[in-house]
């Protein structure tokens, strides 16, 4: 109580003291801060024209000694004056960079703070979002170390105002425009206007000023010749809207602008060697050290490319493709192949030109999201036998109705029904998950993705690196047979896990970084982790490599054969023939190819093996001449106590054996109802419980709600194959040829 009452009757003095206290603390600060400020070492303006010697990063092959491209070797850069620019350019680079640069000194307060609360919620005061006017830019771009330090920004604020009583707003925005890098070997705005659109600066129309001025916030995501155009596309919009908004043009010009179709020129890039693969890179380097960095630092980056087998394989694609465009009116392709057990990317063939202007040769079609087709069936299997199925496990292969909202008699695919077919139109009945997957039957992989679990199986192959599955709600059954879509060089990785036993090598495509002087300042590390059981991957290469097995498919000598080495293959292909894929490995090697039209128009006449195979051959042929022969390890099966369907067996045998034991030696008929056996062929389901396969058996089958289907098409089959023999005994060698 003495506590309160003296509160009251001080409540007045103690606020007072507050704020003293807090004034006081304030001005010790700031007198420290300017204390701190006094100390730095401000470059002086007179330096201003002086530019920073710019180190290019250059990058080589995995043994260093190969020099895949240097990226500023050829700077191009040609200073246009301010009244010879295009006032869309300019208009568009203060809308999207600094929409009060003629309002503010140099520096803008909002802006800074407003990055600096962004930053500071995203756990980076100096990195992240950027509170930089267009005058700190060109401090930064002229001046100035680009390191992230506090001593950094003070100076460069502090320049940018000097700067700001010497130059006229005009003459900064001219410097910067000049200055700015747009990608790769171009920097400033007449370069860049050239070798886009063919034209000076001062004739960019309003929609091509807009995409020069997204550009330069990030010039290698933002290439309109990478694989992020959809990206520089948005930003360009936004660019548009922001002009909108601070009325720089008017709403009929942003309407006309928004709609005008904007052409590129071809991209005019030399020495280069692996062109899609260094892109990949810069990419990476870009994204991790910054644009400047890369153009001042004098990087020496050693990637894992393998330069001799990346020879061949442009080579090799480059003729196939050829080949593939009069056959089958498939005018690209691309080959990706890496080291499953390191995972070092060696090869990345993006297209069959990476100059082609036909075929918009520089997109990566590697990095592509396209339809896997039944290529992303080896997926679901190995899902399935993680549950306990295994490859001997029977399921039948008859014409099946899978919406429970639609009668079993419907083999009708329109929505909401789905009663797929195989890809010759023909049903084989019973058949092992073996040869079902070697055979890419169709009817079976829809009920092993069934089996398996659709949302488990999707998680299961986003383990495995096949990250574009990210939306289980989009997904039903179809995607066994390639209904999501998927990039060739996360397929390739996730085949390599398969290789490797079931470890995931994470993705690298940099072994080191060096700076000018030598020294090492990165240098990545193989890492690794057990995505899939052991035995399991060595099932799925059991299966892939099982000549007998794909031999009614392929036949006893096709080109994914190999006598001598163990090969696992798989390949796909959509419906409408617009993805080919043929994926292999040996347990050293992932290597995956993909053809097709880069607009996704469908390709024409033959199976996808015969489009994608030679190519794959090819390349695999001598790939293996290079690489140590290695063989995958058998599997180990138990099949004891494992339920009969599992283990591979329809018919309940025991009543055949029992038969054969109490015959006659001299009866030449076996007595035996053949009733009995008839009326115990069943789906799987009739004996599994899809949520605990090897668990007991389902109290009610036909609670699951696939099973009245799963059971009208076997029972039909079972009544085609079996009924005329009904009552009539079966003879000895009838027997024989039966077991």
């Amino acid at each position: 109580m003495k506590i309160k009452s003296w509160f009251r009757k001080n409540w007045k003095e103690i606020i007072i003291d507050l704020f003293l206290f807090g004034f006081v603390a304030s001005l010790v600060v700031a007198g420290g801060l300017l204390v701190w400020i006094s100390t730095l070492e401000i470059p002086d303006l007179s330096t201003f024209d002086e530019r920073r010697v710019e180190q290019s990063t250059k990058i080589y092959d995995r043994t260093g000694e190969v020099l895949l491209y240097d990226l500023h070797q050829d700077v191009r850069r040609t200073i246009v004056p301010f009244e010879d620019m295009s006032r869309h350019i300019k208009n568009a680079t203060i809308a999207i960079e600094d929409d009060q640069f003629y309002n503010h000194i140099g520096i803008d307060f909002k802006a800074i703070l407003r990055a600096a609360i962004s930053n500071f919620t995203a756990g980076d005061l100096l990195g992240g979002q950027g509170g930089s006017t267009i005058t700190q830019q060109v401090i930064k771009n002229s001046i100035l170390d680009r390191d992230k330090k506090l001593s950094r920004k003070v100076k460069e604020a502090i320049l940018s105002i000097k700067i700001e009583r010497i130059l006229s707003k005009e003459q900064i925005l001219e410097i910067y425009l000049n200055e700015s890098p747009y990608g790769g070997t171009i920097y400033g705005i007449e370069e860049a206007s050239r070798s886009f659109f063919g034209k000076s600066a001062k004739d960019l129309s309003l929609a091509e000023a807009a995409y020069l001025a997204a550009i330069p916030q990030a010039p290698t995501y933002y290439s309109p010749y990478g694989n992020n155009k959809g990206a520089l596309d948005n930003r360009q919009r936004l660019v548009l809207d922001r002009m909108r908004l601070n009325g720089f043009i008017t709403i009929d010009e942003y309407e006309e602008a928004k709609n005008q179709e904007v052409l590129f020129e071809p991209q005019a890039v030399t020495g280069i060697r692996a062109p899609h693969f260094v892109m990949y890179v810069v990419e990476q380097l870009a994204e991790r050290f910054g644009e400047e960095a890369m153009s001042e630092q004098g990087f020496k980056v050693t990637t894992t490319l393998n330069w001799e087998l990346q020879k061949e394989a442009e080579r090799i694609v480059a003729e196939k493709a050829e080949s593939n465009t009069t056959r089958f009116n498939a005018s690209n392709a691309g080959l990706v192949a890496t080291d499953p057990k390191t995972g070092d990317l060696l090869v990345m063939v993006g297209s069959r030109d990476y100059f082609s202007e036909d075929i918009d040769g520089n997109f990566n079609v590697t990095l592509s999201s396209r339809q896997p087709g039944s290529s992303i069936k080896p997926f679901v299997y190995a899902n399935a036998f993680r549950k306990g199925y295994l490859p001997a496990t029977v399921l039948f292969d008859v014409p099946t109705q899978f919406s429970p909202t639609c009668e079993p008699t419907s083999l009708s695919s329109e929505s909401p029904c789905y009663a797929p077919s195989n890809y010759n139109h023909k049903f084989v009945g019973p058949i092992s998950m073996r040869n079902a997957m070697a055979q890419s039957l169709n009817i079976p992989a829809v009920k092993t993705l069934y089996l398996a679990g659709l949302k488990d199986t999707l998680k299961f192959m986003a383990d495995m690196g096949l990250t574009t599955l990210n939306d289980p709600d989009r997904y039903g059954l179809t995607l066994v047979l390639g209904g999501g879509e998927v990039r060739l060089l996360d397929m390739t990785y996730g085949y390599g896990v398969f290789a490797n036993g079931g470890v995931k090598a994470e993705p690298r495509s940099i072994l080191k970084i060096e700076d000018s002087r030598g020294n090492i300042i990165d240098e990545s590390e193989v890492k690794t982790t057990q995505v899939l059981e052991e035995n399991v991957a060595y099932m799925i290469s059991d299966v892939l490599s099982d000549n007998v097995a794909r031999t009614p498919l392929w036949g006893a000598n096709s080109a994914i054969n190999f006598p001598n080495r163990d090969v696992a293959a798989k390949s796909g292909s959509t419906n409408n023939l617009r993805d080919a894929w043929i994926m292999g490995y040996t347990p050293n090697l992932a290597v995956g190819a993909w053809v097709g039209n880069n607009d996704n128009t469908p390709m024409g006449g033959g199976l996808s093996g015969l489009i994608t195979t030679p190519m794959w051959r090819a390349f695999m042929d001598v790939a293996l001449l290079k690489i140590p022969t290695e063989t995958f390890p058998q599997p180990q099966i138990n099949t004891s106590g494992v339920k009969a369907i599992i283990r591979g067996e329809y018919i309940d045998t025991s009543l055949l054996l029992k038969a054969m034991e109490e015959k006659d030696p001299e009866d030449k008929e076996i007595k035996i109802d053949v009733a009995t056996v008839y009326n115990n062929i069943h789906s799987i389901l009739h004996y599994v419980d899809r949520e605990n396969p090897t668990g007991g058996y389902p109290a009610n089958p036909a609670n699951d709600p696939q099973y009245e289907n799963w059971e009208y098409g076997v029972q039909k089959w079972n009544q085609d194959t079996f009924g005329v023999l009904l009552n009539q005994p079966i003879s000895n060698n009838e027997l024989r040829e039966e077991d």
